[in-house]
C-alpha cells in the first residue's frame, strides 16, 4: 500500500502540542508524526506519514484543533513514490562518534577512532540507528554512569536495541530489553549478534514491566526509556516502583516540564540533562534519580 503524507503549518508555540495531540490519536494505527522549522521564527511544518486512511488523519487534525482550542488548519495530502525507504536510509547512514561510541552500519566499517567502542547498527524496521538527538542524548548520558551502580539495567521500548547493546558493551554485563513490537525484538536480537553481545542481551516482547521475564529481574538499578512524552508520563508509576534511577528521552524540550512533573510526584529529581537538535527540533534527555 502506498504511503501518504499529510502536511499543514503550525505556529512555533503550538507545534509541540500538535505533535502530542496527533501522536495520541494516530501512532497506534501506524502513523508517524514529524515536524520541522520552515524558517527561523516562522511557521513549522507538521507532517503525518502512513499507509492508513487519510480520512483518519483528517479526523485527528480536526479533533486535535478542537482539543487545542484553535481553528483546524488547511492541510494537503500527497501520495509518496513507491521507494524502498529502508535501503534509502541505509545508503544515507554514515558512521559517527557520540561519547565513547562509534556508530556505523555494516557497509561502512573503516575509520573507527582509536579506543572507541563500535556499535554496528543497520537501518531497518525498528527505530534507533543512533542519529536522532534522543538516541545520541541517551548514549552520552550512559557513558557518564558508574558501572558499579548499573548492575541490573533494562531498556524499555528498545527498538533496534542500540541502547541495550551500548550498555552491554560499555559495562560487559547482562542487559534486558523490551518492546511491544515483535519486529523490533527480531531486529534487536540480530543487532546484538552483529555486535557480539547476543549472550549479554535478552530482548523480550512486552508492553509494560509486568511481563514475568521483566518482573523477575526487578527492581532495576537503571531503567532506560527512549520513547515519547505521553507514554513516559503514563509509565511513571510503574517505573517509579521498579527503579530509583531512570534515563528518559523521546521528549521535546517543551514537553520536559510535564514529564518532570509526573516523575516528581514519586520523588525523582534531575541528575543530568542533555538537549540536542534533530531536524530543527530540540529534544531533551533526562537522567533522574530518587533520593
Amino acid at each position: 500500500m502506498a504511503i501518504a503524507k499529510t502536511t499543514f503549518l503550525s505556529s512555533p508555540e503550538a507545534r509541540a502540542a500538535w505533535g502530542a495531540a496527533l501522536d495520541a490519536r494516530l501512532t497506534e494505527d501506524g502513523f508517524v508524526v514529524a515536524s520541522c522549522e520552515n524558517s527561523r521564527d516562522g511557521p513549522w511544518r507538521v507532517d503525518v506519514f502512513g499507509e492508513g486512511d487519510p480520512a483518519e488523519v483528517a479526523a485527528a487534525i480536526t479533533d486535535g484543533a478542537r482539543e487545542l482550542g484553535v481553528a483546524a488548519p488547511a492541510w494537503q495530502i500527497e501520495t509518496l513514490p513507491d521507494t524502498d525507504w529502508v535501503a534509502e536510509n541505509q545508503r544515507s547512514f554514515r558512521p559517527f562518534s557520540v561519547g565513547p561510541f562509534w556508530v556505523h552500519p555494516s557497509h561502512a566499517s573503516d575509520g573507527m577512532p582509536p579506543g572507541a567502542l563500535p556499535l554496528r547498527i543497520d537501518a531497518g524496521l525498528a527505530f534507533g540507528t543512533g542519529t536522532h538527538a534522543t538516541t545520541r542524548g541517551c548514549l552520552e548520558l550512559l557513558a557518564t554512569l558508574d558501572a558499579s551502580e548499573t548492575v541490573n539495567a533494562i531498556d524499555v521500548g528498545c527498538g533496534s536495541g542500540i541502547l541495550a547493546i551500548a550498555m552491554a558493551k560499555l559495562w560487559r554485563r547482562h542487559i534486558l530489553g523490551s518492546d511491544n513490537d515483535p519486529e523490533a525484538i527480531g531486529v534487536a536480537r540480530e543487532n546484538a549478534a552483529l555486535n557480539g553481545v547476543d549472550d549479554l542481551c535478552n530482548f523480550v516482547e512486552a508492553a509494560d514491566l509486568d511481563t514475568p521475564a521483566i518482573a523477575a529481574r526487578a527492581p532495576f538499578d537503571l531503567i532506560v526509556a527512549n520513547i515519547l512524552a505521553g507514554p513516559l508520563v503514563e509509565l511513571a508509576p510503574g517505573f517509579a516502583g521498579a527503579s530509583r534511577r531512570i534515563l528518559l528521552s523521546g521528549l521535546l524540550v517543551e514537553q520536559a516540564a510535564e514529564v518532570l512533573e509526573a516523575y516528581g510526584r514519586y520523588g525523582f529529581d534531575v541528575e543530568q540533562r542533555i538537549d540536542l537538535e534533530t531536524g530543527g527540533a530540540w529534544w531533551r534527555s533526562l537522567l533522574l534519580r530518587r533520593h
